[in-house]
């Protein structure tokens, strides 16, 4: 196997064995595989295309197979390989519709998936022939800047399947989709060309966010500031984490009136600030931070745990029959949900301890998403105007494990009282508990909600820059990053494409960036990665 699409990635240059994420060779294998099955299911999807023949369920299937081959996402064998059966079904199905046109196949070293009756072990073998070092001849930069490609879409997919699953759906995503797909099956594509395919998944990566945002808005309304509770209500008790708010709408309904409470963990949290999910009585709190810790606060949780569509770290015997899964997550050992009847998930709570005293643990604020902060921009902008605040920080992006990504708790500590931080995604959970106090009534911290929420940060940063008449580089706007896994490159690519420069970046810079890739970020966005968080304050405020 070989993998290096997360930050921790082993030795930061790419997991040979196994992955850091926990995934065997033989889950590499099977994602590879898929993945190259996606990449010529693209190809018939564009040609069908162009004869005005676009399949919904292909269009949807492709986004959710891309999708799971996410960091931590699905590491169960059996549904990796019913993915990939699925896939070649889809093609068959296209090449029927479009007849003689199928066989005009651009790729060269097009290898025919294994048929549908194959065992897993026959995939596993065809899956390592087809992985991300099985051409020795590319070039290193058209490399680079192919998985980098691959892992954008893989972010944009993610989005796509959130917004699908609310009914939320846009045909230009998905042709972009696969024309990129397509296109890193072509072995003449030079370095140049997979730059701008890059940039515009950045700018497909915006619709994608913008798609979601009214899917969550229009079903739940805009969020607004809240106070979540950190503690605990004596009584039974569901911890719920991960990202989708379907999964939790439908919780909430079937717990209704059953004496359990239902907490959120990690990127759940900001669900707390929708008026639809918020009007449950017994949607009480927040329990525990991100997945660097999910281990031992899930072996706590004196109840069951639902995963919705989210990264989960392996469940370990002690606290895996609490464990429920729903979406793309798939590991072995743990419950899973097809659909939403949650009926023995809530048994399985009842059956349970649950808290038996209140427990307080301080509060935290979310809520703070585009709508909210819009609403107060002429504050905002009156107390910039004032000098009351002096700058904007947005810190934010993926939590890992790794001992360095405690710059991101020192660079907000050290952060001057008279500046504001705005901050989504699990990132935040490093600093999300401190109270930093407020400049003029607004909150010095500002949390716009999930990683998919990104479209709000974009959406206040050009509003700002419309108030003040101004690019935004020309903001007083700094953006201080993390990263772990794949959405988080499909955000900076938006970033990027938006033309936004001098951002941060951490706690290591992306082992797939080749030296010329990084110097062409470099010469023209100025990335830059972290140093410390004394230095980096001290270059952005003088």
């Amino acid at each position: 196997m070989f993998c290096y699409q997360c930050e921790q990635t082993a030795k930061g240059t790419g997991c040979e064995k196994i992955g850091v994420c926990g995934k065997t060779h033989e889950v590499a294998a099977l994602q590879d595989l898929l993945i190259f099955g996606l990449k010529n299911l693209s190809v018939e999807a564009v040609k069908a295309r162009k004869k005005k023949i676009s399949d919904k369920k292909i269009n949807l299937f492709i986004s959710k197979a891309l999708f799971s081959t996410l960091t931590n996402v699905n590491f169960d064998l059996k549904r990796i390989a019913s993915l990939i059966k699925e896939c070649k079904t889809h093609m068959q199905s296209l090449k029927e519709k479009l007849g003689d046109e199928a066989e005009e196949c651009p790729c060269k070293t097009c290898m025919i998936l294994p048929s549908p009756d194959n065992e897993i072990e026959d995939l596993i073998n065809s899956g390592g022939k087809v992985g991300i070092k099985s051409n020795p001849n590319i070039n290193e930069d058209v490399l680079s800047l192919r998985e980098l490609l691959i892992y954008g879409l893989k972010g944009i997919a993610s989005y796509v399947d959130h917004a699908a699953i609310l009914g939320y759906t846009d045909e230009t995503v998905f042709a972009f989709i696969q024309e990129a797909l397509a296109a890193t099956l072509n072995e003449n594509i030079e370095s140049g060309e997979m730059l701008s395919l890059c940039m515009k998944c950045g700018e497909i990566n915006i619709k994608a966010m913008e798609i979601l945002d009214a899917a969550n808005t229009e079903t739940y309304g805009h969020p607004t500031p809240v106070t979540v509770p950190l503690g605990a209500k004596k009584g039974k008790a569901i911890l719920v984490s991960g990202h989708d708010l379907k999964d939790l709408e439908e919780l909430l309904k079937q717990t209704e009136g059953k004496g359990i409470y239902i907490y959120t963990h990690g990127e759940m949290l900001p669900c707390h600030g929708y008026p639809k999910l918020k009007k449950y009585p017994h949607f009480y709190g927040h329990y525990g931070t991100a997945w660097q810790n999910q281990v031992k606060e899930f072996a706590k949780f004196p109840g069951s745990i639902l995963m919705t569509t989210n990264c989960i770290q392996k469940p370990k015997d002690s606290y895996k029959n609490a464990i429920f899964t729903t979406g793309l997550v798939g590991f072995p050992d743990v419950t899973h949900f097809e659909n939403r009847n949650f009926t023995p998930l809530i048994e399985k709570a009842l059956s349970m301890t649950g808290f038996t005293e209140d427990a307080e643990a301080g509060e935290v604020m979310t809520g703070f998403a585009r709508n909210a902060v819009l609403s107060i921009a002429d504050k905002i902008i009156e107390a910039v105007k004032t000098k009351a605040i002096r700058h904007f920080f947005l810190v934010g992006g993926c939590d890992g494990a790794k001992q360095s990504r405690s710059y991101y708790t020192e660079f907000v500590e050290k952060v001057p009282s008279d500046c504001i931080i705005l901050t989504l995604a699990c990132g935040k959970f490093r600093f999300f508990d401190k109270k930093l106090g407020d400049i003029n009534g607004i909150p010095r911290l500002l949390d716009i909600g999930q990683c998919n929420d990104a479209y709000s940060a974009v959406k206040i940063a050009l509003a700002l820059a419309e108030a003040f008449n101004c690019g935004v580089n020309d903001l007083p706007l700094s953006f201080i990053l993390s990263w772990y896994e794949q959405k988080a490159c499909a955000i900076l690519l938006s970033l990027l494409s938006l033309g936004i420069k001098n951002i941060k970046l951490g706690p290591s810079l992306p082992a797939f960036v080749s030296p010329n890739v990084l110097k062409i970020l470099v010469e023209k966005f100025k990335l830059a990665p972290i140093t410390t968080p004394d230095q980096d304050l001290k270059e952005i405020l003088g």
